[in-house]
């Protein structure tokens, strides 16, 4: 484990989140912001019903080579202006692609992609803009290298659900044998459930290496009549999604940072079921800063996957116990600590709850 157990784990990388303000907004932006001269990037989408922007430069095949900030943002399609308060604070740091005569005329690329979270605080039109996204990138960019990352319910995780429970933001990150770190960041916003229906074991904790504690029997049993309660009152679920950055510091190419965002979706399916629904948008960002070199060897590359896949999951666990519960115009959304207590933390240190609003 890296020192913060988080995405800023891997050098050079920073992370920002703003949140929306006002009376019935329950939604936000978060932002990874790569090192100066940008990072090697690719993007994996398997849900069915993604909201994504610039994803398509991100294709081997095509030109940009490297990009300096991913966007993460509730408020669904909406959202997705956020990008462009990122892209006006890149552009005037002279970060992007050169496009014009003079030093500092460039074109940033900014990959986004957006979790529904529409009317979870009671105002269906309380989603980010681009004076969200601004705020999310100044926010990254004032951290110091090597910060914690805030998780559960801040940046885009303000609003996230995971089937019935509160979902959020969650970040983890490992260091493998020959010194190479691999990390994740997860806003966790899942048409299905991350709960075991018949132990209340969240599915990821299973994929820790040691065997969970599982909850009393009448202590699951209180925990689902209240979500049966909680489900009554916010009717039928919408759509949803999750969203990952993983990040090392590993030399790829383009095509292999492609293959890391796609065995990462490995680390949602073991903490989510199902996932990839047709009401799902899940997406996988995947950075590589390439200041470590690989190793030469043809299968090298698959101690990265491996790893990206198990931050993915422990993300997710992270992002459900850090989080508090929302009861609110919006909807009855608890939180796992509130339905089965502190005593079920994550052992690998999720910070305490955060974010919950009544």
């Amino acid at each position: 484990m890296a020192l913060n157990d988080a995405l800023t784990d891997v050098s050079g990388i920073r992370v920002g989140h703003a949140r929306l303000d006002g009376e019935g907004a329950l939604s936000g932006t978060t932002v990874v912001l790569a090192p100066e001269g940008g990072a090697v990037a690719a993007v994996d989408v398997r849900g069915g019903g993604p909201g994504t922007r610039e994803t398509d430069a991100l294709d081997p095949r095509n030109l940009v080579q490297r990009i300096d900030a991913v966007v993460l943002t509730g408020g669904s399609a909406y959202g997705l202006d956020s990008a462009s308060g990122v892209m006006a604070w890149l552009e005037e740091q002279g970060r992007g692609v050169p496009a014009g005569r003079e030093p500092g005329q460039v074109v940033p690329v900014v990959p986004a992609a957006c979790v529904f979270d529409l009317g979870r605080g009671g105002d269906w039109r309380a989603r980010p803009d681009a004076s969200t996204g601004r705020a999310a990138v100044e926010a990254a960019a004032a951290t110091t290298a090597g910060a914690p990352v805030e998780e559960g319910s801040v940046g885009a995780g303000t609003g996230a659900v995971v089937g019935r429970i509160k979902g959020g933001v969650g970040t983890a990150s490992t260091v493998l044998g020959d010194g190479t770190t691999v990390a994740a960041l997860v806003v966790a916003n899942a048409a299905g459930s991350a709960l075991d229906p018949g132990t209340g074991v969240l599915y990821g904790r299973h994929f820790f290496g040691a065997t969970p504690v599982t909850p009393a029997p009448e202590i699951h049993a209180a925990a689902l009549h209240r979500l049966a309660e909680a489900s009554e009152r916010n009717g039928a679920p919408p759509l949803n999604t999750t969203l990952a950055v993983v990040a090392t510091d590993a030399e790829l190419t383009r095509s292999q940072a492609h293959k890391l965002a796609g065995t990462a979706h490995d680390g949602i399916a073991r903490a989510v079921r199902p996932v990839h629904l047709l009401n799902d948008g899940d997406t996988v960002f995947a950075l590589a800063t390439c200041t470590r070199p690989l190793d030469g060897h043809p299968l090298a590359l698959n101690a990265v996957l491996a790893a990206g896949a198990d931050v993915v999951t422990r993300a997710i666990v992270r992002a459900v116990l850090a989080t508090g519960s929302v009861h609110g115009p919006g909807g009855d959304f608890p939180s796992y600590t509130e339905l089965y207590g502190e005593g079920q933390g994550d052992p690998t240190g999720a910070r305490p709850a955060h974010g919950g609003a009544d």
